[in-house]
């Protein structure tokens, strides 16, 4: 029991480091209710998830719960094997439309795949997490594809029972992440239904990771998504994993997107990937900034040029490669 007491102390002190010094969440409201998700719960047997002492086993069970603006704080499991591999949260969950402007936060202790509570499922075509509430900021939560065809967070918004719109995504992690193998604009680590919607998204101060493809805009056949703001990420390396780090092109693409201050560590080249582009912005509208590319000699431009796809009516300002400032190709 006292190493239970230990165990649970070091992750209330954790739990405060990531949501106040850090700043990591920024000034939350005061929320309707907490919930608290610990998959390693000392006695085993979920409580009513109101304390660390009876908190939920599962996430699932929170979000049976969660109402609007309420903050569920998931702790990581305990890693019990040596594969390098954390311990996982072997579910998918929803976010459903009751739970607007709720917070899904990970007890953080870095931002790494050990250092934060991880949801892998194995084999599975399911998103391992959909978001279907607006204003909902999911934080400090590492995502991993494995063997499954889901992708990471699908952000599903239909415009009439599900909504999407005004979703924070930051610090989390994503790896092994992939929709439909080798198929760029079917998915990824984050990505939207085909019917588009979803605006005023933030993804900012993520780590991908041999994600077939990172962030991907599916389709508009619904709205054209508007005001996405991607900024201070590191993107999926190595080459030969990845396909395409921003798939941005489904349909009209996006009015509005900032990308700013991003690293992407490679050239994408995977073997028979049908894009193994950096960026494919087709479409969109907007300004692509400060980013740092892992490479030598390509360049970025309109037309189908080696290292991405960016338009003339997205404005590049002081992006950088290692030899070079890039400088538009068309």
């Amino acid at each position: 029991m006292a190493d239970g007491l230990r165990r649970r102390d070091f992750r209330v002190k954790n739990l405060d480091v990531s949501g106040q010094a850090t700043g990591n969440i920024g000034g939350l409201k005061t929320p309707n209710k907490v919930w608290y998700v610990d998959g390693s719960q000392i006695t085993g047997v979920s409580g009513d998830g109101t304390t660390w002492d009876e908190a939920f086993l599962t996430i699932t069970e929170a979000m049976a719960v969660v109402g609007e603006n309420d903050i569920v704080y998931v702790a990581a499991k305990e890693i019990t094997d040596y594969t390098g591999d954390p311990t996982s949260y072997a579910e998918t969950v929803i976010i459903p439309y009751a739970a607007a402007g709720m917070a899904l936060i990970g007890v953080y202790r870095g931002q790494t795949q050990g250092g934060l509570p991880q949801i892998k499922i194995g084999s599975g075509s399911t998103a391992l997490l959909t978001v279907r509430a607006p204003g909902c900021l999911i934080a400090n939560i590492g995502f991993n594809g494995a063997s499954s065809t889901g992708g990471g967070i699908l952000l599903d918004d239909d415009y009439a029972a599900k909504a999407a719109f005004g979703t924070t995504i930051e610090g989390c992690h994503f790896k092994n992440c992939v929709v439909t193998t080798k198929t760029a604009a079917s998915g990824g680590a984050i990505y939207t239904t085909s019917a588009g919607n979803a605006w005023q998204v933030t993804i900012r101060n993520n780590y991908f990771y041999k994600n077939e493809c990172d962030i991907v805009l599916v389709g508009t056949s619904s709205t054209r998504p508007q005001n996405w703001i991607i900024s201070d990420n590191v993107f999926s390396g190595p080459a030969a994993s990845v396909n395409c780090n921003l798939y941005l092109a489904g349909g009209s693409g996006i009015n509005g997107v900032i990308i700013d201050n991003n690293i992407f560590p490679c050239d994408p080249a995977l073997a028979s990937g049908d894009t193994d582009e950096c960026v494919v912005l087709t479409g969109c509208v907007g300004v692509y900034s400060r980013n740092m590319h892992g490479f030598t000699g390509l360049t970025l431009g309109d037309g189908t040029v080696t290292g991405g796809t960016i338009p003339t009516t997205v404005f590049m300002v002081a992006n950088y490669q290692e030899d070079a400032i890039i400088t538009r190709t068309s």
